[in-house]
């Protein structure tokens, strides 16, 4: 453990993970990080060894990521998991290092994307077209020209660029194979739950009394994060334009509050897929990525994020926004703040739920971003750039493209 801490603070420096790892040679990475959960003690007392989380936000498929893992990235993730048990090693052939990888990875209850189906290519290349339409309005003088004037220079000028030919046409929808699956699932849900109505009905109005009973037992989280805690996250944190953001925690033991637990995971995870799909979480437009995760059987969770801004922006974003949402995703958590219902309090409680965030929080000490400088209202903005220059526009809405350079 002291020298994978020691490592793991001399490779956030100076740049060092991108020479271990090439993360900018990695096909499709959007994000990645590392991050250790130290060892400790169940609820029930029982050690928990400690554990190196690697997690990575990449385009399709994912054979190919490991096996880029595996190549590109070799030297970093063999220093990094050389320290943990079993890890074949250096010396080893690349496809037991992928096998040992597949053999350890953790599936997410929950993945939230903000827009499904935009790859990393897309989201440089319509940073790109920003910056030449933007170059080229710098270049020349519009005055006394109208909007629609204007626009239709833009697109004469786009049409003579050989290297932006690709903006003329829609972005290439995702494969035919995930939309079906996606199609399948969005459908077979809800008749599910329609063919169990009849148990739900019997069954909710207990799962509700029961639980209201034990949510009366919680006590208010009073606990402060010690400034030695504070200073290690703010050591990794505000670089760039967006964070990252990794919390752990202990499920409530009883076997209500687990059940309920998977149950709101499996909503929020049909949610994520179907409704809040493209570029809001229920209204919050800054985070790229998100993923509820299960440990240890369902008894710890840990959820990352990467996001735009500053953490306590980032927080009053979810208080002010969605509470709710919050309070059914982490209220079955030991530490959060007391909730009515699972729906209300929680959250509300304001400083109570930033003090247990940063309890909970967990120091990320080499992360990469694949577009430091884009937030994600910058990379739909630049989507919509690109959607302005097909098709026909009034003059009002073409003015109201213009403003978007």
């Amino acid at each position: 453990m002291p020298a994978l801490r020691g490592w793991l603070a001399e490779t956030a420096r100076d740049g060092r993970a991108e020479k271990l790892f090439g993360f900018t040679r990695l096909r499709g990475l959007h994000f990645a990080r590392l991050y250790l959960l130290e060892e400790t003690e169940s609820l029930e007392g029982r050690p928990i060894p400690a554990s190196l989380i690697f997690m990575s936000e990449v385009d399709a498929p994912l054979h190919r990521h490991l096996a880029e893992l595996a190549g590109i990235a070799a030297a970093g993730i063999d220093q990094a998991f050389g320290h943990c048990v079993g890890y074949p090693g250096p010396a080893s052939r690349r496809r037991a290092r992928i096998a040992w990888l597949r053999r350890h990875r953790v599936r997410a209850s929950a993945f939230y994307v903000n827009t499904v189906g935009r790859g990393l290519e897309q989201i440089r290349q319509e940073a790109r077209l920003r910056d030449a339409l933007e170059d080229y309005l710098d270049r020349c003088d519009q005055g006394g020209r109208t909007a629609t004037e204007v626009r239709a220079e833009l697109r004469a000028f786009v049409a003579g660029r050989p290297d932006l030919a690709w903006a003329a046409g829609p972005p290439a929808p995702p494969p035919v194979s995930f939309r079906v699956r996606e199609a399948i699932h969005l459908a077979a849900v809800p008749l599910v739950l329609a063919l169990l109505l009849p148990v739900l009905l019997a069954v909710v109005p207990v799962w509700l009394v029961l639980l209201r009973i034990d949510e009366r037992r919680d006590r208010p989280f009073t606990q402060r994060p010690a400034l030695a805690h504070l200073q290690e996250l703010a050591a990794c944190e505000d670089f760039t334009t967006q964070n990252p953001f990794a919390v752990v925690g202990f499920v409530r033991p009883s076997m209500l509050r687990r059940l309920t637990f998977r149950a709101v995971l499996f909503g929020v995870d049909y949610a994520v897929r179907h409704v809040y799909n493209h570029a809001s979480l229920a209204g919050i437009t800054t985070i790229h990525f998100a993923r509820w995760v299960p440990l240890d059987g369902w008894r710890r969770m840990t959820f990352a994020s990467d996001y735009d801004g500053a953490v306590e922006a980032y927080n009053d974003d979810f208080i002010n926004i969605v509470w709710w949402g919050l309070n059914a995703a982490f209220g079955n958590g030991v530490g959060y703040p007391p909730t009515r219902w699972l729906l209300w309090g929680g959250a509300r409680y304001e400083q109570q739920f930033k003090n247990t965030l940063r309890c909970h929080q967990v120091a990320v000490p080499v992360w990469y971003t694949a577009y430091p400088s884009l937030s994600a209202d910058n990379i739909e903005n630049n989507a919509q750039i690109r959607a302005g220059l097909r098709g026909g526009m009034t003059p009002a809405q073409a003015q109201q493209w213009l403003s978007r350079l």
